[in-house]
């Protein structure tokens, strides 16, 4: 057999060499670059000043500076066009909620939890709270049984708003008030397009309206449509946000039909949220309030367009524990091949603790490792070279949310640059024993 027909062409031998140098060429160009920096003079500072409070454990960082900004932007956006109502499981903290009340000028609580409630009513017994979501029964009980144990002034006949999603549900809180001799505000809450529970239906909402009226111990408050998750749905946030408006409309006119004018004014008709309430800059609305809470500290996942005059006032600070100049796997040691490849995982840097719904932030670079994987007790951070970071050097992180993270580190620690930096207690997630 000639040899010459078991060999390419020449052409076809060039174009393969092509090939190759191209594939070649398009993995260098994905390769990825060395993001590695050190900190910025603004975490320089922040490490100062966790070290000359002898701090050695994670801890949940407020920049006072920033939280201020971001108080001043809401209530310059929601200006005298409607009242304001901080929700605090974003908050949550006694002194952080009294800071905000003080500072936007409003006495307004959204509470989510009974046992906050319960905390609220002792700490800051001049709040006007409406619940952010419907209890059980049992939880209601609770809180009165606890309540009237202590020495607080907080009156919740006048200073509290129970929500109501149902008609099962008013009838066990009419019980109750019966049951407890205690009269009760009731709001109720509105399916206004995103489904997440509320009356959907205007009939059932004239049944629930009539029956309040009829109880002698019960008094309608006003209303709860929740919209915020408008800006994650798909099409047009202006066609949404005028969908759910229709709703919350027709819900107060069927109010109208029972209430006259003078007791509607009282009454709260609550919308909003973080993500939402610049969204009603311009325009008449028929609700008088707007909730929010998490954009005055802007975790991850309020790095929205809506709040782009928003900053980030809150942080995780870690010390490092362990430096390693590898990356070693267990088992499987790849940890120099994925360091060939890519640059930032040069080196580990193992955190005190870990795991949290946060994302590294400085220094600049970090990065967690798929295969190596996350824990609790030590978590593993790759960096490049360029990352000179030592063992108890401080590493920050952004979190995702604010309402549950900030519950895992004790007292926040708040940071001003212009006085003395401050503990403040977080709420306690636990009912009380009383």
């Amino acid at each position: 057999m000639d040899e010459r027909r078991n060999k390419p062409p020449l052409l076809a031998r060039r174009k393969l060499l092509t090939a190759g140098a191209l594939a070649g060429l398009g993995a260098w160009l994905i390769k990825p670059n060395d993001r590695g920096a050190n900190h910025t003079p603004y975490y320089e500072q922040l490490s100062a000043k966790l070290n000359q409070l002898a701090l050695a454990t994670p801890r949940l960082i407020i920049d006072k500076q920033l939280l201020n900004h971001n108080i001043d932007r809401l209530t310059h956006h929601v200006g005298s066009r409607f009242n304001y109502r901080i929700v605090a499981k974003s908050l949550p903290s006694t002194a952080l909620l009294a800071h905000v009340m003080a500072r936007a000028n409003s006495h307004r609580l959204m509470v989510f939890h009974q046992p906050f409630l319960n905390e609220v009513a002792r700490e800051l017994p001049h709040a006007d709270v409406l619940m952010g979501k419907p209890m059980p029964v049992q939880a209601a009980k609770n809180f009165y049984r606890i309540h009237h144990a202590s020495t607080s002034t907080f009156n919740p006949s006048l200073q509290l708003q129970w929500l109501i999603d149902s008609p099962e549900r008013l009838a066990a809180y009419a019980a109750l008030a019966d049951e407890l001799h205690q009269p009760m505000r009731i709001n109720i809450e509105l399916d206004i397009g995103l489904h997440r529970g509320g009356v959907s239906h205007l009939d059932t909402l004239n049944a629930l309206i009539e029956r309040i009226n009829a109880h002698p111990l019960l008094r309608l408050s006003g209303l709860m449509g929740y919209e915020p998750h408008i800006v994650k749905l798909p099409g047009s946030v202006h066609h949404w946000q005028q969908q759910a408006h229709q709703h919350y409309r027709a819900a107060m006119q069927r109010i109208a039909h029972y209430c006259n004018s003078e007791t509607m004014e009282t009454m709260t008709f609550n919308c909003g949220g973080s993500p939402t309430y610049q969204l009603y800059n311009q325009g008449h609305w028929a609700f008088n309030e707007l909730a929010a809470g998490s954009c005055l500290v802007k975790p991850t996942d309020f790095d929205l367009p809506t709040l782009s005059d928003h900053r980030a006032a809150c942080f995780i600070a870690t010390p490092v524990l362990k430096k390693l100049h590898e990356t070693r796997i267990p088992g499987i040691n790849l940890g120099k091949l994925q360091a060939l490849w890519d640059p930032n995982k040069a080196q580990s840097f193992f955190t005190y603790g870990g795991y949290w719904k946060a994302h590294p932030e400085s220094p600049r670079g970090l990065s967690y490792n798929a295969l190596y994987g996350r824990s609790t007790n030590q978590d593993l951070l790759n960096g490049s070279n360029s990352v000179q970071l030592n063992v108890d050097d401080w590493i920050f992180l952004r979190p995702t949310q604010s309402e549950f993270v900030f519950l895992q580190f004790g007292d926040l620690v708040v940071i001003d640059a212009e006085q003395e930096s401050h503990f403040w207690p977080i709420l306690s997630a636990h009912a009380s024993a009383a």
